[in-house]
């Protein structure tokens, strides 16, 4: 009997150390170690600026993880799969064109930057010398093409119809004196057609991964202070719901703060511009 006691005894011990050791395990994976959280970002700045805070982002228990993407389009889709956490890439008025064209269900919910869109130079090195033919490279999503023809028209080349603003078209262009030849391509591949054109308005972030200096290399752009800035800072985006997101927040948190915008404003002099 007392050794029947003896072997009862031993085995509820074993099985309590082996659901103290599985206990353990789980803790592990709960809570002991950093909360994973997976961001996606073009590569300049978005990425650079994500990757200043991510020791930040660590010390407050949080492993951030960044994917790179070179488009705009698979960032907003992983996002609304799920693959991604949030993405740091787009302004507004884009993520609202995709979730209208896409049926997704994205929200902005912290504008970190404003970059600039600005008219470089290649084969022709000045606006007056702009002539009949002369090819100018836009981009072509909705959002940025409207404001590359408003920078045209801000640059005296061409006239929009009143009234066409964010949601201008080449349609929308009713005088065009010089004989432009405005071609839209995907603005990616915008800087890299460069030297096949006269002149290219180029997103921020492109232009800056091609090297190409805002106050060098162009010859008209966006200001700082214009409805432009306001309309298209780029935004901390996830899907409706995680708006609330305790890594979401502590993102935004970081972001906000001094350290980061000196960050901005000293790295990217002026190319670059801190909006919050």
């Amino acid at each position: 009997m007392k050794k029947k006691l003896l072997i009862a005894a031993i085995l509820v011990l074993t099985l309590g150390v082996l659901l103290l050791t599985g206990c353990g395990n789980d803790n592990d994976a709960d809570g002991d170690g950093p909360v994973r959280f997976v961001i996606g970002a073009t590569p300049v700045p978005h990425t650079e600026i994500l990757e200043f805070i991510q020791p930040k982002m660590l010390a407050e228990g949080i492993d951030m993880q960044i994917r790179t993407f070179t488009d705009f389009v698979q960032p907003n889709h992983s996002t609304q799969a799920g693959d991604l956490d949030a993405n740091y890439f787009q302004h507004r008025p884009f993520m609202d064109n995709f979730n209208s064209a896409n049926g997704t269900d994205m929200v902005a919910v912290f504008p970190v930057h404003f970059e600039p869109l600005a008219l470089y130079r290649s084969r022709t090195e000045n606006l007056e010398d702009l002539g009949s033919g002369s090819i100018i490279a836009i981009p072509n999503d909705p959002t940025n093409g409207a404001r590359a023809l408003n920078l045209l028209e801000a640059a005296g080349l061409i006239t929009l119809r009143d009234g066409a603003g964010v949601l201008a078209t080449r349609l929308d262009i009713v005088d065009n004196p010089l004989g432009l030849d405005i071609r839209e391509l995907e603005a990616a591949q915008i800087p890299h057609i460069l030297p096949d054109v006269d002149m290219a308005v180029i997103n921020g972030n492109f232009a800056l991964q091609a090297g190409l200096e805002i106050g060098t290399d162009s010859v008209a752009q966006e200001d700082k202070d214009s409805i432009s800035a306001q309309t298209y800072a780029n935004y901390i985006v996830v899907r409706a719901g995680n708006e609330d997101d305790f890594r979401v927040q502590t993102l935004i948190r970081i972001l906000a703060s001094d350290e980061v915008r000196e960050f901005i404003e000293s790295r990217y002099e002026g190319r670059v511009v801190p909006v919050f």
